[in-house]
């Protein structure tokens, strides 16, 4: 089992940036392929960003290629995503979600297949 918690959500303007991080406690992070998704109001939960347990392979979703970059500190048991050329919309609760994986390698994308979730972190990107 793990515990993920968010931070570093927050107001920013539109053209800056923000760092967003994920605590993971109880067992280690790098058994887990860890993922971003996020949820603007009154719409469905979207993903972001997903990366593997090795921190090794990575993928995007659309809406973010080229301004946002997810990475991973196993040793601190930590997962990042920073938010680049941020657009008003961006504005959502940002969620961070672990899945258990056997390869090292696997990323994965579809929010169904995580086990575990974070509780959210807000991020409103003003004009």
């Amino acid at each position: 089992q793990v515990q993920l918690v968010e931070s570093g959500g927050g107001l920013a303007q539109a053209g800056g940036s923000l760092r967003l991080s994920c605590a993971a406690s109880g067992r280690t992070s790098s058994s887990y392929a860890m993922g971003w998704f996020r949820q603007a109001p009154g719409k469905e939960r979207e993903f972001v960003a997903c990366i593997s347990r090795s921190g090794g392979t990575t993928k995007y979703g659309d809406s973010v290629k080229g301004r946002f970059t997810i990475s991973r500190d196993n040793a601190k048991n930590t997962l990042y995503l920073q938010k680049n050329s941020l657009q008003v919309e961006d504005t959502a609760d940002y969620y961070c979600a672990a899945a258990r994986t056997a390869v090292t390698q696997v990323i994965v994308e579809a929010e169904s297949s995580y086990d575990y979730w974070g509780q959210g972190t807000q991020v409103t990107v003003s004009s």
